[in-house]
């Protein structure tokens, strides 16, 4: 039996992770963090509604005894100003590996990062940049176990809003994309499971790119 956190779990990818979680006999505890309610009621969910994601001052407790952390936390590039995508992406994810080293130190971690993520941390980019910072980060903590998943276009299986023009056009293209470049996309219920997959059972490998999603 397991306990998992997660964050994320409001979103299209952190959902699915979510619900699979919730059918799985082996996981007894589910400790989910977010900023607004998921709407779902189940005896092993805790669901902790919290707003400042730069500190879990208060929260110690949900870290301790984990098992697993299925980071899904994220925001699309140009959704919001270049510094507060940078706050979302690197500091949240700093924070949040700072509060589950203190309580889980060996829990195994799966981080959702992306596709051309740079470890250099060099990138004109804003996205491979800070992607790149926050992966470096979780590295050098030496959690437990650590898998970093770099999807290509995430296909949603589910309806949604489309959040600008560029996913609503590639969501109209995914199916010659899947026919003539399927390496480079995955569905929200593909990277999911492989993340869920990762976190319960553990990969060889530490950073996966689209393909080797796939193949989980």
């Amino acid at each position: 039996m397991k306990n998992i956190i997660i964050t994320g779990a409001t979103g299209m990818v952190g959902g699915i992770v979510l619900k699979k979680a919730l059918s799985d006999p082996e996981i007894s505890k589910i400790t989910s963090i977010s900023r607004k309610a998921i709407g779902i009621k189940n005896d092993k969910l805790i669901e902790v509604l919290h707003q400042d994601f730069s500190d879990f001052d208060g929260l110690e407790k949900h870290f301790v005894n984990q098992d697993i952390a299925y980071f899904c936390l994220g925001v699309y590039t140009g959704q919001v100003p270049d510094d507060l995508f940078k706050k979302i992406t690197v500091d949240f994810t700093k924070s949040f590996a700072d509060a589950l080293k203190t309580g889980s130190p060996n829990a195994r971690f799966c981080f959702l990062s992306g596709q051309g993520a740079d470890p250099k941390e060099k990138s004109r980019l804003s996205f491979a940049r800070y992607k790149g910072m926050a992966e470096n980060y979780l590295i050098a903590l030496h959690f437990g176990g650590l898998h970093i998943f770099r999807p290509g276009y995430i296909y949603p299986v589910e309806k949604r809003k489309e959040p600008n023009f560029s996913y609503r056009l590639m969501r109209s293209l995914y199916p010659f994309m899947k026919l003539i470049y399927s390496g480079g996309v995955i569905t929200s219920e593909e990277l999911a499971g492989s993340m869920f997959k990762a976190g319960k059972y553990g990969t060889d490998k530490m950073i996966l790119e689209n393909r080797e999603i796939k193949m989980i």
